[in-house]
């Protein structure tokens, strides 16, 4: 039976129930107690037949189709969406009808909006889902990375195939890309790790680098980078603990002052004339 034999059968047995729960309560109202469970009387093949009422076992399915089908259009479209995006799979309106509920045959707004719907590939005959980029393995995914030096939006790579996020975390262990946070979004960017790559940075960006004042202390920079996510690979405060442990003094050395050449000095090596200027110049 279709889905709308169905539907019909299932509010044709809520009509009979409601009539049935009227008839009781008028019994009830005039004094009189059914004695006997209510039936319902059917006659078919010209005999006529008594059982309890029933409920088809899948009254909630049904109830479920009903509200879908009642549901807004941007809603039944989603739900559609959703479907093509999960399987991955060519329906044409009568499978999607099967598989989701939504009747894209009976309601032409909605088959008409997912026509026109970015996300959606319609051939004429199936609609299935059509992602920004066409990709289909970690191979093609690496080579469309590597296209974009200054970073791609992960946000429009999410949707390229199932397992897409799985195969850029493979790429970032595999030292193949970097996965670094937009700081304004907060969305990932993809970069390929590769030196050779040309890189393009705007003058502005140049001169606020160049116009940030570090911190004299190593302790402040450690701290900043901590502050933003990072890790220090240094470790001042430990050890600048560990120096007055052992006795050792933080501050570096002077340096000394290297030697030169006075009339004082000795000289050996008379016949290297060039050694001696500034002493001629003393």
């Amino acid at each position: 039976m279709s889905l709308q034999g169905q539907l019909d059968r299932f509010k044709k047995q809520q009509e009979k129930c409601q009539s049935t729960l009227s008839s009781i309560a008028a019994n009830q109202v005039g004094g009189r107690k059914p004695s006997n469970p209510v039936v319902a009387h059917a006659s078919i093949n010209g005999r006529n037949q008594t059982s309890g009422i029933k409920f088809s076992k899948d009254t909630e399915r049904l109830q479920q189709i009903n509200t879908i089908r009642k549901a807004p259009v941007g809603a039944q479209m989603k739900r559609v969406i959703d479907l093509l995006l999960e399987t991955r799979k060519a329906y044409t309106p009568e499978q999607i009808n099967e598989a989701c509920y939504v009747d894209m045959r009976a309601n032409k707004d909605v088959f008409d909006n997912l026509r026109k719907n970015p996300k959606v590939h319609y051939d004429g005959q199936r609609f299935s889902y059509k992602a920004k980029y066409g990709l289909k393995d970690k191979t093609e995914l690496l080579q469309l990375v590597r296209k974009y030096p200054e970073g791609i939006a992960v946000i429009d790579l999410k949707d390229a195939y199932l397992t897409v996020m799985e195969d850029l975390q493979a790429l970032k262990a595999a030292g193949q890309i970097w996965l670094l946070a937009n700081f304004d979004s907060q969305e990932d960017v993809a970069y390929p790790n590769d030196p050779k790559a040309n890189i393009k940075v705007d003058d502005d960006l140049k001169q606020l680098f160049r116009s940030i004042e570090l911190p004299h202390d190593m302790i402040d920079i450690e701290k900043d980078l901590q502050k933003n996510g990072m890790k220090p690979a240094t470790n001042t405060a430990k050890r600048r603990s560990a120096a007055q442990i052992d006795g050792i003094s933080s501050k570096p050395k002077p340096k000394k002052k290297k030697n030169e050449i006075t009339k004082r000095t000795k000289l050996t090596n008379a016949h290297l004339p060039e050694l001696f200027r500034n002493l001629n110049n003393s």
